[in-house]
């Protein structure tokens, strides 16, 4: 490597949302001798996925045992909370309440219970109506679950602190913002040439985190997959300031097993706010935050895509009545009073949103496990939906421990 270039580097990390950014942190902390490089389109960390998520450490609950997500999300939990504890990043492991308000819900209750268990989440206790009044005193309920591991932090923050520290034991390494790739090519020599908005990136080796546009680098870069990513929006209201006090901490409904999402929930966040979703709908817009965001070229890929009409097609019910809630406030509550019946219409106002990538298969499935693959020039993360954020240090640690192996770094 010719040290005098600025833009050559050991390895570069395309991504900087906190999956990229705890890639960069473990590779940095772990070969400090090199030189590594973070490239981001946006003009900060986190501006995505990572900061528009409902900031919620999770605890390992609902993941298949032995799976990626349950092992990793577990792991990265432990450390995360480490971390923030290390570097005063704001957060508070407050523990979440799992509620069933039908007696068709406790089956799924005993089934997730269960999982908990197995996944070694051995402090998860089943609480009844009333002791869940002692924990939450608004919400009614027959049966649940308390889970003591759940916490909520500043995601966006622990982010940056990730980069920062980073690049405190790499000095060499760097961290680029508003650097869109736009090609990817390999020379002869065994170089990438990474194309971006702002110039060219040279690198031996690759690691893409790249999140709604992690299919797409992959084709960038000759890695051919079968599957697609998919955009879905979550909206979240918030409490008013005159109904918070009905929230003490996290309160999540009982996930339907037919639904590949977990359902609108409560949490505090760590600045005092109190939302309530995200509820989940198909976004026309990779990064379209608001209802009425569309882009063509994003629209097409999906609506071109077998995959997309599979899921349409075998949770039809599921998004009608998400697209329903989506547009009325009405709606919303009603869900929300499922919960917490004394809940107005008054006590809730629109919040933000955000999108989720799912890579899709032809089937329609979204409940892939977190997928990583490479080979002798690059890693890519193709799917890292939630628990990714919680358990982001340890996708780092695995992809660093990957690069060692197969690169020899």
């Amino acid at each position: 490597m010719e040290e005098t270039d600025p833009n050559t580097f050991d390895c570069l990390v395309v991504g900087g949302g906190i999956v990229g950014a705890a890639t960069f942190y473990k590779l940095c902390q772990r070969f400090p001798h090199l030189r590594f490089g973070l490239l981001e389109k946006e003009f900060g960390p986190a501006m995505h996925q990572t900061g528009r998520n409902s900031g919620v450490i999770h605890s390992g609950l609902y993941y298949k045992p032995g799976s990626l997500k349950a092992k990793n999300c577990i792991a990265g939990r432990e450390e995360l909370v480490e971390f923030a504890k290390s570097h005063q990043i704001a957060h508070d492991v407050c523990g979440k309440v799992v509620v069933a308000t039908e007696p068709s819900e406790l089956e799924n209750l005993n089934r997730i219970h269960a999982i908990g268990l197995e996944n070694g989440l051995s402090g998860i206790e089943r609480v009844d109506g009333n002791q869940i009044r002692e924990i939450e005193p608004f919400v009614e309920a027959i049966d649940g679950l308390w889970v003591p591991y759940t916490g909520i932090i500043d995601y966006r923050r622990a982010t940056e602190v990730m980069l920062e520290v980073a690049k405190g034991a790499s000095p060499t390494s760097k961290v680029f913002f508003d650097a869109k790739v736009t090609a990817v090519e390999a020379n002869e020599s065994g170089t990438s040439v990474l194309a971006t908005s702002r110039g060219s990136f040279r690198a031996s080796r690759v690691i893409f985190c790249a999140g709604l546009e992690a299919d797409r680098l992959a084709k960038k870069s000759g890695v051919k997959i079968p599957e697609r990513v998919v955009g879905f929006r979550g909206d979240y209201y918030e409490l008013m300031e005159q109904a918070k006090h009905k929230v003490r901490n996290l309160i999540y409904p009982v996930p339907n097993p037919d639904f590949p999402f977990l359902g609108v929930h409560f949490t505090r966040m760590t600045d005092g706010a109190v939302e309530c979703g995200p509820n989940a709908v198909f976004s026309f817009k990779r990064e379209g935050y608001n209802k009425t965001d569309f882009n063509w070229k994003d629209t097409l890929d999906a609506l071109t895509y077998r995959g997309t009409w599979s899921l349409f097609l075998n949770h039809a019910k599921f998004g009608i009545n998400e697209y329903r809630r989506a547009f009325s406030k009405r709606r919303f509550l009603e869900t929300l009073q499922r919960m917490i019946p004394s809940l107005t219409l008054s006590d809730i106002e629109e919040g933000r949103s955000g999108v989720r990538a799912l890579l899709l298969a032809e089937n329609g499935d979204t409940r892939d496990d977190f997928r990583i693959v490479s080979n002798e020039r690059y890693i890519h993360v193709l799917n890292a939906p939630s628990p990714a954020a919680t358990a982001s240090l340890a996708i780092g640690e695995q992809i660093a421990q990957e690069a060692a192996q197969k690169w020899a770094f």
